[in-house]
């Protein structure tokens, strides 16, 4: 077997800022809402948040949204001077850090808006108070809603909180399914302005009700895939959405071996040459989160050619059966990236594994180094 050199060392991740901002530009055309809240959550979908972030901004995204306080710490720390929303919290959660650094919290019942306001210290903390309408998940349940709102309400008269925003989370279920949300959003919205409170942005459109739900589009859109690139449909792709997709994931070939018909390949033999053939070892496996499932399956484009995963992927590599194609170490083989340019898509790999884009992309891990490109 000849082997490259540097195997292992030279696994990227080309995370293309340019395309962020272009996928920011054509959603703020498509939806038109007054804010535009870019979510960089889960360190930007495995992009690099402050990369994500930077690229959104520059797109026309007006405020960035991460899940918990630390990612918005990290993001301040970064030199990110954006309003930034947080929403997901322990019961536990210190807030005094994030709101000493001008965080807006997601607040998702009383004791959670109390444990805010007892951590201020200065201004009053900007809160966006978060509504379950049938989700499943955090947010106020409607039986709580009289009491978060009225609570709300007194601690804003006192200007010991600013309640800036009101949201809640779509399933995507179905249109009708969503709109029957957006309808006991509305009596949230209705309740909200009966106990004297008006913030400036009601939010609940995430990318799939951005581009198909209008009706849900309110002040702000809260988009996270789409701004990578990404779409969340199975009938359309991300090009038919006009967004490109901003993670190529690459590594050089490290060795290939000529092997007689019937040579198996990786663990278990699940796959047999049935020809005289030509493997490729690709130095990327489950490790760097290269779904163990996609075994068998898996689309990689090596010199022009599209290929499959050959047997069991490993912990740290995965062969390719590339028959007679003429092929060498430190060849490129692209796991995926953009369709137009001849890669497969992350929700080929999706497919493959039997699971979405979203965890594709979100699951490469700290061994692959991203390499940020205009």
């Amino acid at each position: 077997m000849t082997e490259a050199d540097g195997y292992g060392v030279a696994r990227e991740a080309i995370v293309d800022r340019g395309a962020i901002e272009h996928n920011v530009r054509t959603l703020r055309a498509v939806t038109r809402t007054h804010e535009f809240i870019a979510v960089v959550k889960a360190d930007g979908y495995g992009h690099g948040a402050i990369t994500a972030a930077r690229g959104a901004l520059a797109g026309g995204a007006t405020r960035i949204g991460v899940a918990d306080v630390a990612e918005a710490i990290a993001l301040r720390q970064a030199g990110i001077g954006a309003p930034i929303v947080a929403w997901l919290h322990a019961p536990d959660t210190d807030f005094r850090p994030a709101l000493a650094d001008g965080v807006e919290i997601g607040v998702s019942g009383v004791d959670q808006l109390r444990r805010v306001v007892a951590h201020a210290s200065g201004s009053a903390p900007v809160v966006h108070l978060k509504f379950e309408t049938g989700l499943g998940r955090n947010g106020a349940a409607p039986g709580e809603w009289a009491a978060l709102l009225g609570e709300a309400a007194r601690l804003e008269r006192e200007d010991r909180v600013r309640v800036d925003g009101l949201f809640s989370h779509l399933s995507g279920a179905s249109r009708e399914d969503d709109l029957a949300q957006l309808g006991l959003f509305e009596e949230a919205l209705g309740g909200a302005a009966e106990a004297g409170l008006s913030p400036r942005i009601r939010h609940l459109a995430a990318t799939a009700a951005a581009f198909d739900v209008p009706e849900a589009r309110l002040d702000a859109v809260r988009v996270g895939l789409g701004i990578y690139g990404l779409s969340p449909f199975d009938d359309r792709s991300a090009a038919e959405l006009g967004l490109r997709p901003a993670m190529t994931l690459r590594v050089p070939i490290a060795a290939v071996r000529r092997v007689q018909a019937g040579q198996g390949a990786s663990y278990g033999y699940t796959y047999r040459a049935e020809r005289d053939t030509t493997f490729a070892l690709v130095p990327l496996g489950y490790a760097d989160g290269v779904p163990r499932q996609a075994s068998n399956a898996g689309p990689v484009r090596i010199r022009g050619e599209r290929f499959r995963v050959a047997g069991r992927v490993a912990m740290d590599q995965f062969v390719v059966d590339v028959g007679d194609t003429e092929v060498a170490p430190g060849d490129q083989a692209v796991l995926f990236g953009d369709p137009l340019r001849g890669a497969p898509s992350a929700a080929e790999w999706g497919d493959a594994a039997g699971t979405i884009n979203y965890e594709i992309v979100t699951r490469i891990g700290p061994r692959v180094r991203r390499v940020v490109v205009e």
